[in-house]
């Protein structure tokens, strides 16, 4: 008798509330999903990453709940067919058909111990997967920024290329007017000297005349002096064409840059779905400790229904200890499978009508309607506590 008392599960325990924490991390799951999901806008490959977790996601759900059912219809099993059995062929003095009967409960009980443990695995690896995600959105995150800060600087440096060829533009039109200032008075100094020379040629200024080429060699020098400027003119026009095409150049280069800083989406949300993917990691990870507790308290309930099975020996003598053992492993399980069957509901209602926000392309919101999401998720994400949601998804 003393061995059957060994193990001992508290109500606390095996009570409904052990899954308490359950329904509020499983709805915040789904809605940082959604704000990391509206928050990739414009990152169509980091939109696609973020689906196939929520998707992976919402699959491990329906795969919880089927092991919760699995757990739910094993402790109904137990308690309503296998234990009045067992119970009968005790009462009955027929201790082989007893050991058949808990051999029977403990293949049933180590099925759902290796479900649950497959569960815990899967958490974990679901866990470490989000976490790569979320490294994957962070590399992201500053690759965006880098070609931001690249662009940037290539824009500013084409902006202040392009501040300097308009001061050398302004510079060559001050110089070609001056050129053309100096040989317009040169053209007019030329024309005065060739009126005088045509004066200076007639008969009376040739009879008074010492030097009758005077005025030819000054008309000459009056050349000499234009074509240099011609030459400086044609060489500041040619300058002008240069500045022109570098500004062409640069505009479109400067043009071009402006449209890709358009095509490249703001990395000002990815922080944000960091941050939401880093909390969903989390609550997997703590989903994992229910798990983990799920099969904690399998054992301990496994324990608890063998715990009189040596009595079978001693049947005779040791009848009633035994059916004490057993009726305390029906209590036992039947507050096992009562929480099992809230926890199933918690994770059936979350993985078929928590993501159908996936079936809307984040790219296509504007920025009022994402907003709006944004603020409708937010209500939502405030409004979940542990009591509320366990009395709101929990009948009774």
């Amino acid at each position: 008798m003393a061995n059957s008392k060994e193990v001992v599960v508290s109500d606390s325990q095996l009570s409904p509330d052990f899954i308490q924490e359950l329904l509020p991390s499983a709805e915040r799951t789904a809605l940082l999903y959604n704000l990391s999901f509206l928050c990739l806008g414009g990152f169509p490959q980091l939109e696609r990453m973020i689906r196939d977790q929520a998707l992976e996601t919402q699959m491990l759900f329906g795969s919880s709940e089927a092991v919760l059912l699995k757990c739910a219809g094993t402790s109904s099993n137990l308690v309503t067919s296998l234990f009045p059995i067992l119970i009968k062929a005790v009462e009955k003095n027929k201790p082989v058909l007893a050991v058949i009967y808990l051999e029977k409960a403990r293949t049933w009980i180590e099925d759902i111990i290796s479900a649950v443990g497959d569960m815990v695995t899967r958490y974990e690896k679901r866990a470490q997967s989000v976490k790569t995600c979320t490294s994957d959105v962070y590399q992201e995150q500053n690759q965006t920024e880098g070609k931001i800060k690249e662009h940037t600087v290539e824009m500013k440096a084409l902006e202040d290329a392009l501040d300097k060829l308009k001061v050398e533009l302004k510079q060559n039109e001050s110089e070609m007017e001056a050129i053309e200032n100096k040989i317009k008075k040169n053209t007019e100094e030329q024309q005065d000297l060739i009126e005088n020379n045509k004066y200076h040629q007639s008969f009376l200024w040739g009879l008074f005349s010492f030097d009758g080429h005077y005025d030819n060699d000054a008309i000459i020098a009056k050349q000499a002096e234009q074509t240099p400027l011609i030459a400086k003119k044609d060489s500041v026009r040619n300058k002008k064409w240069e500045i022109n095409i570098k500004q062409t150049d640069f505009q479109l280069k400067l043009a071009n840059c402006k449209i890709k800083q358009g095509e490249i989406p703001s990395p000002v949300h990815l922080k944000q779905a960091q941050k939401n993917l880093d909390q969903i990691r989390q609550i997997l990870v703590d989903l994992n400790k229910f798990w983990e507790k799920v099969s904690a308290l399998l054992g301990t309930l496994k324990d608890k229904t063998f715990a009189g099975d040596k009595l079978i020996e001693y049947l005779e003598d040791m009848k009633e200890e035994f059916l004490e053992s057993i009726e305390e492993a029906k209590k036992c399980w039947n507050r096992f499978g009562a929480g099992c069957e809230r926890a199933q509901g918690i994770f059936s209602v979350q993985s078929k009508t928590a993501y159908k926000f996936l079936e809307i392309n984040p790219s296509s919101l504007s920025e009022a309607e994402r907003n709006k999401q944004y603020e409708s998720i937010m209500e939502k994400l405030k409004k979940i506590n542990p009591q509320a949601s366990a009395k709101a998804a929990i009948p009774t």
